[in-house]
């Protein structure tokens, strides 16, 4: 049987991909070694992607309402008579200012009633000193063989000076190699932030130009019918990922000032400092919340247990209604995801990859749902089948 010459390329790639994986398998020491090593290479790039994809939400709302850029032609002026790079740069800059401007007004509010909080902890520790210092004095007091027996007590004194000794020769250059050490890997996440921050500026400011390069490569090295295919599920992650962004941020909203309202009708201190913990935290999905809890928790219970006890019912009503009603359906609506689903990949993606994997897990599983939802409608209808 003769074989065409598409058929051999295909056995000579499967061929050389089973090869490859065999030595894969059993190097695969050497591989993960390789993988580390290119990760460590592209990661600023992909913080930088991830930075611009965030930013890119406010930005283009901006561009839409305060510039109407989606009425412009490309390469013409729009309504206001501003060039389309001068548009982008506006919007990216206004949103630089909005996102600096939350995060110092955080920092306004939270920092000094932080401070206050430590100062009253500061003065409870002192208290507690205190009343352990008048404990012992008492026990002293009451069991005299107490005392004795630690005026008889010896202390090796050559011994603590040669340990001493012992530790300032070998412990001096340890601790001046850990400082090196982590003076470098300082210098390195700053000099990663800076590149991810400059790569994320660039994406923004030329992402048309970048998707249409994209597209052209896609196009010139897959057939049409696969390009369309990995276009179409392009676009429909960058819709959903993008709605699960504003879905979240007003879900994180709605529940910090829940709680900052519920507190202050309730007279409770820290209303604003729990309120603005609480929205900063509620951004990873599900559980973020819990920890903004056991933080007011611990502030209250500084000044009043009684209000720490309140703050935790409070607290667990509050989250009842925010999990069972606000979540699943601000989020879940924003990205066309069952309420089910939405505790589903939560779940699963905190099991395997933590706070990351929760914050990544719903826009992935609405994606996954809604392809293979269309999947199984397309398979129906091929098959004739009508099924309710």
């Amino acid at each position: 049987m003769e074989l065409s010459k598409t058929t051999m390329k295909r056995i000579m790639l499967l061929i050389v991909f089973t090869v490859l994986l065999l030595v894969g398998v059993q190097r695969l020491d050497v591989v993960i070694g390789a993988l580390r090593f290119l990760w460590g290479i592209v990661s600023p790039l992909f913080v930088g992607a991830a930075i611009a994809f965030i930013l890119n939400v406010p930005m283009s709302f901006l561009e839409r309402k305060l510039f109407s850029r989606s009425s412009e032609r490309k390469g013409k002026k729009n309504r206001k008579g501003l060039s389309p790079m001068l548009t982008r740069a506006l919007s990216l800059l206004l949103t630089i200012v909005l996102l600096a401007a939350v995060v110092l007004l955080l920092v306004l509010v939270v920092v000094p009633q932080l401070a206050e909080s430590i100062g009253s902890l500061g003065g409870y520790a002192a208290n507690a000193f205190n009343r352990l210092a008048a404990w012992a004095e008492e026990q002293f007091a009451a069991y005299p063989e107490i005392t004795s027996r630690l005026e008889n007590l010896s202390v090796d004194w050559a011994g603590l000076a040669k340990n001493l000794w012992d530790f300032l020769t070998t412990g001096v250059g340890s601790v001046v190699s850990t400082t090196i050490s982590a003076t470098m890997r300082v210098f390195s996440a700053v000099s990663a932030g800076f590149i991810s921050l400059i790569f994320a500026l660039y994406l923004l400011l030329q992402k048309e130009k970048l998707g249409t390069q994209c597209r052209k490569a896609l196009y010139a090295l897959m057939p049409e019918k696969g390009a369309d295919q990995v276009v179409r599920v392009c676009s429909l992650s960058h819709k959903v990922f993008s709605s699960f962004i504003t879905g979240q941020c007003v879900e994180a909203v709605i529940l910090g000032a829940m709680f900052f309202l519920s507190m202050t009708l309730l007279q409770m201190p820290y209303a604003l400092l729990v309120g603005c913990l609480i929205a900063v935290t509620a951004l990873i999905p599900i559980v973020g919340a819990f920890i903004g809890c056991i933080v007011g928790a611990f502030l209250l219970l500084m000044v009043s247990p009684m209000q720490a006890l309140i703050f935790v019912i409070l607290f667990l009503t509050l989250q009842q209604v925010e999990g069972n009603l606000i979540y699943p359906h601000v989020v879940g609506s924003s990205v066309g995801l069952p309420s089910i689903w939405v505790l589903a990949a939560v779940s699963i993606g905190g099991s395997l990859m933590g706070v990351v994997g929760m914050l990544v897990s719903i826009p992935l599983a609405s994606v996954a749902y809604t392809l293979f939802r269309e999947f199984v409608y397309r398979r129906l209808k091929e098959r004739g089948l009508r099924i309710r």
